[in-house]
């Protein structure tokens, strides 16, 4: 996505891949409120898409009461705000995910704690 400065941007922007140890991606979860916006996790392009239900977020939103109960073969993927259907086996690169990409996950059934997104 890129964005257009209302004004001249005269120096070097910070947020530059040079600049995390790993490529940055936004990962949000819909529908639960507990966490109020995407997280922003540096994660190396070359691994698999299907470690991030295994190893990385359940360190993420574990804590939600929800979480749990997901069935991964159930979720609905969102990149960029359009539907997307990951292959888990691939890596995150080679499923086209570069830095600062944002992606959602839908659980159905599954919307908040006690339904309360409902």
């Amino acid at each position: 996505m890129s964005v257009t400065a209302l004004k001249p941007y005269r120096f070097p922007a910070k947020d530059v891949r040079e600049n995390f140890p790993a490529p940055l991606l936004y990962i949000g979860w819909e529908d639960h409120l507990m966490f109020c916006s995407p997280v922003a996790l540096p994660l190396p392009p070359d691994m698999p898409f299907g470690a991030l239900a295994q190893a990385v977020l359940p360190d993420v939103y574990g804590a939600h009461p929800d979480f749990a109960r997901i069935d991964w073969s159930e979720v609905l993927w969102f990149k960029s705000g359009q539907p997307w259907s990951p292959d888990a086996s691939k890596s995150l690169a080679d499923n086209g995910l570069t830095h600062k990409d944002v992606i959602r996950f839908r659980t159905p059934g599954l919307i908040g704690i006690q339904g309360s997104c409902s």
